[in-house]
């Protein structure tokens, strides 16, 4: 297939995404409304014969200070055909076109899992006291295709990402949690969940704990339980006109982009979530709860509620984002895997993040700021 490379409308762009079955929410043109600080550009690949869009790429640029040069950044993207023979030939214009841009260096995630581990495999390695890190037990399945495609990029002098030791390095998570929900029964996903899930959904039910879906008007109940979390858990947090702007924009674009669950009890939203979907994939996006009623466990009925929800859509995958790798129990991001491998489900490893300096001095330089910063 011999390629062309151009910048299209948002609504080309658009119509490709809705063509697929899913994408990254990294990849939908509304996103670059939400990080909107960041200049925007949606790229197309066409086929050079028949002329029809085959790619595309949502492309975030960030200035450098003082100097008219970007960082080029296409989060969890692009959407391509990363198993094509001739994967050179849909990123050498890319880079091309990118540098006619005045990026310096450009960062990509190509959306290819390379490993999984079911529920049974990753609960095995944090039982055994020798294995520390996700990535040293035996992957349950692997993408051959996954390895052929790191090596390519490597080959074309693509640079991958550190991942800072826990997975985390990259802007988007290299490990992330997933509950498959193709040509399964609700009851055998439920089956799936721990014998600890499955006491704390009765617990929340028997309790009287409801989980409602909120709207727009909603958001500052969120925010609320959002820097409560924020606080208890060391990290710097989004402000509300974040989230208003990803729920205005996001669901402008395609109205059932982003929700927004409550967990109440006794009249009062104890826990909260965001969701979001593209095609048949669901996301848990961000999570909060409050610092009291933890015993009525809100969050276990609150993802049980947007998994069935998830389910109801027709979502091939419920999506519970990012996992560090470590399985040692004194780490301080062990619960985020503790929690979700709860749900039964499996880990998965993207390839990572990738880097191309096309300026190899103005790069690093920028490799010396984030490693301060």
């Amino acid at each position: 297939m011999s390629l062309t490379l151009r910048t299209i409308s948002r609504e080309q762009h658009l119509a490709y995404i809705q063509s697929l079955p899913s994408a990254s929410h990294c990849q939908v043109p509304a996103w670059a409304d939400v990080k909107n600080e960041w200049r925007s550009e949606s790229l197309g690949w066409f086929d050079g014969k028949s002329g029809q869009l085959v790619g595309a790429g949502l492309v975030l640029y960030r200035q450098i200070p003082k100097v008219k040069r970007y960082l080029a950044y296409l989060p969890e993207g692009p959407v391509i055909n990363w198993y094509a023979p001739n994967l050179e030939e849909w990123l050498q214009p890319m880079l091309s076109h990118l540098k006619s841009q005045g990026a310096f260096t450009v960062k990509m995630g190509p959306p290819v899992i390379i490993r999984r581990w079911d529920a049974t495999a990753v609960k095995a390695g944090i039982a055994d006291p020798d294995v520390k890190r996700l990535r040293d037990v035996e992957a349950t399945s692997i993408e051959p295709r996954a390895f052929e495609v790191a090596d390519r990029l490597r080959r074309m002098g693509w640079q991958q990402g550190e991942d800072g030791g826990a997975g985390f390095g990259d802007v988007q998570p290299r490990y992330v949690y997933q509950v498959p929900l193709e040509n399964r029964s609700l009851d055998d996903i439920q089956r799936n969940f721990n014998q600890l899930w499955r006491r704390n959904i009765k617990k929340a039910e028997k309790a009287g704990v409801q989980v409602v879906q909120g709207g727009y008007d909603d958001l500052p109940i969120w925010q609320q339980l959002y820097e409560i979390t924020a606080e208890r858990d060391h990290f710097r947090p989004r402000p509300l006109s974040y989230f208003q702007r990803m729920w205005t924009k996001l669901n402008g674009e395609d109205p059932n982009r982003m929700r927004l669950y409550l967990a109440v009890h006794e009249g009062e939203a104890v826990a909260a979530a965001t969701m979001l979907t593209v095609g048949r994939h669901v996301w848990y996006s961000y999570g909060a709860s409050a610092n009291h009623k933890r015993e009525v466990r809100p969050s276990n009925a609150m993802q049980w509620r947007m998994l069935r929800d998830a389910y109801a859509m027709g979502a091939s995958v419920y999506d519970l984002r990012g996992i560090s790798d470590s399985l040692d129990e004194t780490d301080h991001l062990f619960g985020l895997i503790q929690f979700k491998v709860g749900t039964g489900g499996q880990a998965a490893e993207y390839l990572g993040e990738w880097d191309f300096p096309l300026n190899k001095l103005l790069h690093k330089a920028l490799d010396i700021y984030m490693s301060r910063r």
